[in-house]
């Protein structure tokens, strides 16, 4: 039974001496225990209660990965209190309008990241051991009892089309969420590596189950290709989960990959965004004995969306897979109706309550209820849904619609490409035109011009790419997603100088 409060996950009746955290930053490692990591937590909470912080009130955290992290995290929930984790890769203007958005009466952070946090803001360095310790009011706790759809969390965010929303967590929601993901089989025995951010739903979500199943995690302070690597096979992890650039910069690291013994890895779960039919083969390839799973969801709506089929019908492999039996989902066309391929509406328990200050913004609810996701999806004949593209990412050539992720996938079909984006530019006749992207295989030989004809022969003549670019690798957004808007600038630079050179 998971506790009304989501800061009281860790059970106190199932072994305490157990590793429920292991800090790893490449070199050194920290096990702790959870016994270590509940008395931290309760700790924080007293000290927070103690000083007068009142019920609701909202304490960010600005930090890399690490127990120090979760246990604070817990702390301030169990103490009725609201936790803001806030992505310090964010420039300072923008850590300052989360904080002023949130109303913020306190940050915990690690001396790293302090010089982010504006001069008058209240902070703690939690990673300098005389400071923390002199917060911390050890002692047990018990945890406030939540009112129904009370704030837990909020998540920010990324911002990278406008200002970032708060989105709003509640207890109910995200415990939800836990009891869904506990249903599965043999989660206590699991050692899960946690690389991405704890200020993203991906990690934070996942440490959740990690805590309320007993299990154990290896928790890194950010993701770097062969110390991640080097994890696996150190700590024997069993389950992993990343983006799709983050495993496919592991597998183009020959020399990581070599020095490494993978075949610990039981599950491997690729969220945020689809892998291409290429990387999934060679996901195949290098870790046999894992279950691999094409995984979907959002911050708003939660990771539980999408399940293995009802009769046993095996999921094809670009599908994110079946509607999930308690979560309720439709397709809705540019007319409004119903469809097989459309926007994404979804209802389940694990909504968020909305968005925190936002009057400004149109409401992301539908009249009953359905969150809609702004994410095109189609479904076939089997009931299987398949991710087509943002709708936001959608542009105009010519007249014709183009989703950039129908494109890239069709490129990525090529057995030379690994990755593909496909990006618009400004053009005088079109509109706009696709351009592309593209991450090839070791030891391809394919140029442009091939790439190009392949691409007429594969898909429709308005779709591609009118331009392609190599790259040995994409820049990613803080959550390790292709970061688009920097593939947008670079584009229209490369055509503004072959423009020049042509002039």
């Amino acid at each position: 039974m998971i506790p009304l409060n989501l800061g009281a996950l860790i059970d106190p009746g199932r072994p305490q001496d157990k590793v429920a955290v292991t800090d790893f930053d490449g070199e050194q490692r920290r096990n702790v225990t959870y016994r270590a990591l509940d008395a931290l937590a309760n700790g924080v909470a007293r000290a927070l209660v103690n000083r007068g912080f009142r019920r609701g009130d909202r304490i960010g955290i600005l930090a890399a990965n690490s127990s120090f992290y979760l246990a604070i995290h817990l702390g301030i929930m169990c103490a009725g209190l609201v936790s803001v984790p806030i992505n310090f890769r964010l420039p300072r203007h923008a850590v300052d309008d989360i904080l002023k958005d949130c109303g913020a009466r306190l940050v915990f952070c690690d001396i790293e990241h302090r010089a982010l946090l504006p001069d008058n803001m209240d902070a703690l360095n939690f990673d300098d051991a005389k400071e923390l310790g002199s917060f911390v009011d050890p002692g047990s706790f018990e945890a406030v009892a939540p009112d129904k759809a009370e704030p837990a969390t909020f998540l920010y965010t990324s911002g990278s089309t406008g200002r970032p929303k708060g989105v709003v967590l509640s207890h109910d929601a995200q415990r939800w969420v836990i009891e869904m993901r506990l249903r599965a089989p043999g989660l206590e025995d699991q050692q899960v590596l946690i690389a991405a951010p704890l200020y993203h739903m991906n990690a934070l979500a996942l440490s959740h189950l990690v805590l309320a199943a007993h299990a154990s995690m290896v928790l890194m302070q950010r993701f770097k290709v062969k110390p991640y690597t080097e994890a696996i096979d150190r700590f024997r992890c069993t389950w992993l989960t990343a983006v799709p650039p983050m495993i496919a910069m592991m597998l183009d690291d020959r020399e990581a990959m070599a020095n490494a013994d993978l075949s610990s890895v039981q599950y491997l779960r690729i969220g945020s965004a689809p892998a291409s039919a290429t990387l999934l083969d060679k996901i195949r390839r290098t870790f046999p004995n894992a279950e691999i799973l094409n995984a979907y969801g959002t911050t708003e709506g939660s990771p539980i969306v999408f399940g293995p089929h009802p009769q046993g019908k095996p999921t094809p492999d670009l599908s994110l897979g079946y509607k999930h039996p308690s979560v309720d989902l439709r397709l809705v066309d540019e007319a409004g109706a119903e469809a097989d391929e459309g926007v994404l509406q979804l209802r389940s328990p694990g909504l968020m309550s909305g968005y925190h200050n936002r009057p400004d913004l149109p409401p992301p609810f539908t009249p009953d209820g359905y969150f809609i996701t702004g994410d095109i999806f189609s479904r076939d004949a089997d009931g299987f849904y398949y991710f087509v593209g943002r709708a936001d990412d959608m542009f105009v050539s010519g007249g014709e619609n183009i989703f950039p992720g129908e494109v890239e996938r069709m490129l990525e079909t090529h057995p030379d490409v690994i990755q593909a984006s496909v990006v618009p530019i400004d053009d005088p006749l079109k509109g706009q035109k696709p351009v592309a992207f593209v991450r090839l295989a070791p030891g391809s030989t394919i140029d442009t011009s091939e790439l190009k004809a392949f691409a007429l022969r594969a898909g429709a003549a308005y779709q591609h790419p009118r331009s392609i670019w190599f790259l040995e690798e994409f820049p990613l957004t803080s959550t390790n997603k292709i970061d688009r808007a920097a593939l947008m600038q670079r584009a229209r630079n490369l055509s503004q100088r072959h423009s020049a050179v042509r002039t």
